[in-house]
């Protein structure tokens, strides 16, 4: 079978004896891209970095059942290949609200040197039956009545075989652990000492179940407030914190710095530089196919089947964020670009009941905001305290 993607030709030969239902799950399942960005030049703009564009205030929010079976408005079912049962594909939002995330204790491995008024601990906890480490920190002192209030910390993409945990984000960690929060930066699946393959955020639900993984396991934390949990995610981070929000209404406000934020048919059209082609799982070691590409071959291209998109996007759920969000933006950001977060911002707006939503971009600065970085975190932190201490 051949596989015409653009100017390059794939070729794939099934095995005998493995029919395509097989295959499709194997390929479907078994992407394992992950994004490697270049920088790129994108026209930016220069508004001053001070400028905040506030959203009218939600009279409520919306809620949904983990089984909701509500559709991204004006979508039909996705067009699937012949099949004897047709079922979601695995990165649709509907599907990821049908399964569970028990989480589980978090397990502390390691005491570490603490912070100027907290306590740092290399943790895990179970994912998929998988151990996903991460940095736990939590403030010393007597806890509240209920418990600290915490935030899940979804770093951006690092090599896995690269990534550390102790050594990446540690300026912004330690910025949110100061303010009085239980902070629990986790490394996704492969990444470090975490169990599993690093399977990627785009085109596979594994660091997104490890995501949620994390918050159900600080619900069970016994000195974490299970009402008061957030989320903060840069770049990759982003694009999981997005879809934590409308898959779980467990999250009560999240940050998005740089994030990855666009809709499927944004980041296939409008990103300067797709995910590479990477090994999949398939039947035949010596080919090698992108999510992307497969997708578009299976389901047609974002123009030919919206419906499938749609449903795998999750811009098409805004109108079931399950709190407050706040974007944070470089208008030159040469890696992710900058009109993803605008778009976010105006989708959220244009919802007839639309979540607070806060919008701040930065002129001259980069894609980590390194130059306006204590303004952004002084930000981020009025915002948590806002909506996870003094109650929105």
């Amino acid at each position: 079978m051949n596989l015409l993607t653009g100017n390059n030709k794939i070729s794939i030969r099934l095995i005998t004896g493995i029919g395509f239902g097989l295959f499709l799950f194997l390929m479907t399942n078994g992407c394992r891209s992950e994004l490697v960005i270049t920088a790129s030049s994108i026209a930016s703009v220069t508004p001053a970095p001070t400028t905040l564009i506030p959203s009218p205030t939600r009279p409520s929010t919306t809620t949904f059942s983990p089984s909701s079976t509500s559709s991204p408005a004006a979508t039909a079912s996705p067009t699937l290949p012949p099949t004897s049962t047709p079922t979601l594909h695995p990165m649709s939002i509907l599907a990821a609200r049908e399964r569970g995330y028990p989480g589980s204790a978090i397990t502390i491995e390691k005491t570490l040197k603490p912070g100027a008024n907290y306590n740092q601990y290399y943790a895990w906890y179970l994912s998929d039956g998988l151990k996903i480490y991460g940095l736990l920190t939590v403030p010393f002192g007597e806890k509240p009545v209920n418990g600290w209030p915490a935030i899940v910390f979804n770093h951006g993409y690092i090599a896995p075989e690269a990534y550390k945990t102790t050594e990446r984000y540690v300026a912004y960690l330690d910025q949110l652990a100061r303010h009085g929060y239980i902070v629990f930066k986790i490394d996704y699946r492969g990444n470090d000492r975490s169990q599993g393959v690093a399977s990627g955020a785009y085109g596979d639900p594994g660091y997104t179940t490890d995501v949620l993984n994390a918050v159900s396991s600080l619900q069970s934390f016994p000195v974490a407030d299970s009402q008061r949990i957030g989320m903060w995610g840069h770049s990759m981070g982003g694009f999981l914190t997005l879809r934590a929000l409308v898959i779980s209404k467990e999250i009560k406000a999240g940050v998005i710095w740089s994030g990855v934020v666009g809709s499927y048919p944004e980041m296939l059209c409008c990103w300067p530089h797709p995910p590479p082609r990477v090994p999949t799982l398939s039947p035949d070691p010596d080919y090698h196919v992108s999510w992307h590409d497969l997708w578009e071959h299976l389901y047609g291209s974002p123009e030919n089947n919206p419906a499938f998109w749609n449903e795998i996007s999750a811009n098409s759920y805004l109108q079931d964020l399950s709190g407050p969000l706040q974007l944070h933006h470089d208008v030159g950001d040469s890696e992710v670009p900058v009109k993803f977060s605008q778009d976010l911002y105006q989708q959220i707006l244009a919802d007839a009941n639309p979540v607070q939503v806060e919008y701040y971009e930065y002129p001259g600065d980069d894609h980590n905001i390194a130059n306006y970085f204590n303004l952004a975190m002084k930000r981020t932190i009025e915002f948590f305290d806002k909506y996870l201490k003094g109650g929105g």
